[in-house]
Formats: structure tokens, C-alpha cells, sequence
């Protein structure tokens, strides 16, 4: 067998990396993963991946590809890759894909989760993957937020476009918050795809929104207005890519359908 095109899934804690990207020297995810590669034989310029993760954000479930010839099992390569990585990153699942499959143009859905942790003091085993706020928040506000925020429209409050003068419009297929327990907070939403720390504002928001530092009606406004909310981001470290999808739920394709943005 020749070379065939492997799609990996990958975990990694974001804290000691800028980010996923290969960029100058920095150390990255995508800078590691290639080393690790390349200490099998493999030896193309780069890994394809479904998303960019910024610095210090978390994932449970990238997405990467690249074409090589191996003449093993699956098995035996998740484990030989991950011999070769550091105890920060970890291949969790492998498949062969077709030449042609991109781990980014093809995704038709990604998920983020985000952690918030309502305390006073401190919580050292706990804030390095949440952010800490206090007082509480209040979740029957959070609930209000994030009902607002399920459509297909131009998302300009929330972030800018990856590409200058690129689409603004995203379809958010759903956005929800768990109350874990009296202290914990989750919020996850899916989308086609998001804009320039698009995520961490929108949560941001959300936190003002349940500490009553911001009117709920601020929220729906801008997002009918499509004009940037002028807002501080929330912090990397609560944030974690749980999953990329490259096909529609029933739903969703309803969504996108009487939408008429076909093109997304």
C-alpha cells in the first residue's frame, strides 16, 4: 500500500502553546505534532487541521490529516505517534479518509465548550481549564442569553472575519448552558464556524449578562445590528474544541435551508 491520506483526532491542553498554528519558532500544536511525524519517516511540509486554536485554548477533539505510508495498523500508529509526543497532547482516534478529504473546508459543524468556576478564593486544581468569576452568576439570565443566539445571520458583534473583508455571516445551530452544580458553569455552542475570538466574546457577554452588568437587551441589539460589542474577551484557558462534524443533523440542514444561505 502507498501513501493514503489519515485523519486523526487529537486532545491536547493548550496552556504551554501559542496556539495551534505553526508560527516562527513559537511552540505550537501543529509544530509538535509535525516533529512528532517526522520521527516516523514522515516527511511532507505540512499537517491539514480543522481549526485554529488560539493560545491557551484547549481541544478534545481536533481534527488533523496528512498522507503517509504506513504499513501497520491503525492502532499501531496512534501509539507510535504518540510515543513521540509530549505528555500534553494525545492521538485519540485514527482513520484512513479519501485523498481529497480537508479537515477544515469539509467540517460542517464545530463545538466549544467553555467552563466557568464561581468562586472567591482561588481553586488551583481547577484554573488552569475554567474561569473564575465572582459573585455568581445568575443562570436563569445565562439561559435568557443564549436563547437569543441560535440562527443563520451576520455575527460582526461577536468577532471579525479570519480574512479581511471575509463573510461575516455564521450559522450558530445551538447554544446552551449547564449549571453543573451550585458553583460550576458550562456553556457549549455549535456552529459552521466562528469568527476572530468569536467564542470568548460571546461569553464575555454572557458573564456581564449574569453578574447585571449588562442588559440583555445590549445583547439582542447588537447582534441585530451586526455592530462589534466593544467588550473584554473571556480567557483562553476556559475554552476547549470538543468536536468537529462533517455532516448535518437533520436540524441543522433545516436551519441552513430556510436560511437560504446555501453557500455555507
Amino acid at each position: 500500500m502507498g501513501s493514503v491520506r489519515y485523519q486523526l483526532k487529537l486532545a491536547y491542553d493548550g496552556t504551554q502553546y501559542f496556539g495551534f498554528q505553526r508560527q516562527a519558532e513559537d511552540r505550537t500544536v501543529q509544530l509538535v505534532v509535525e516533529a512528532a511525524l517526522r520521527k516516523l519517516g514522515w516527511n511532507s511540509e505540512s499537517i491539514l487541521f480543522a481549526g485554529r486554536t488560539d493560545r491557551g485554548v484547549h481541544a478534545d477533539g481536533q481534527i488533523i490529516c496528512f498522507d503517509f505510508e504506513w504499513h501497520h495498523p491503525l492502532e499501531a500508529l496512534i501509539q507510535a505517534i504518540n510515543a513521540n509526543l509530549p505528555n500534553d497532547i494525545a492521538v485519540k482516534e485514527a482513520c484512513i479518509v479519501g485523498n481529497d478529504f480537508h479537515p477544515r473546508f469539509d467540517a460542517r459543524v464545530r463545538t466549544y465548550r467553555y467552563l466557568i468556576t464561581c468562586s472567591q478564593t482561588r481553586q488551583p486544581l481547577e484554573e488552569r481549564y475554567a474561569w473564575r468569576v465572582w459573585p455568581k452568576l445568575d443562570y436563569s439570565a445565562l439561559m435568557q442569553a443564549a436563547a437569543v443566539l441560535p440562527g443563520v445571520y451576520d455575527c460582526a458583534a461577536f468577532g471579525t472575519p479570519p480574512i479581511q473583508g471575509g463573510n461575516t455571516t455564521r450559522a450558530i445551530y445551538d447554544a446552551q448552558w449547564l449549571q453543573v452544580d451550585d458553583a460550576h458553569f458550562q456553556f457549549t455552542i455549535s456552529a459552521n464556524a466562528f469568527l476572530y475570538h468569536m467564542v470568548r466574546r460571546i461569553v464575555y457577554c454572557q458573564m456581564r449578562i449574569g453578574l447585571s452588568k449588562m442588559p440583555l437587551e445590549e445583547f439582542s441589539n447588537a447582534i441585530r445590528v451586526a455592530k462589534l460589542l466593544q467588550s473584554g474577551l473571556a480567557p483562553a484557558k476556559g475554552l476547549n474544541l470538543v468536536e468537529v462534524r462533517y455532516s448535518l443533523s437533520e436540524q441543522e440542514y433545516q436551519l441552513i435551508k430556510t436560511s437560504g444561505h446555501y453557500h455555507l
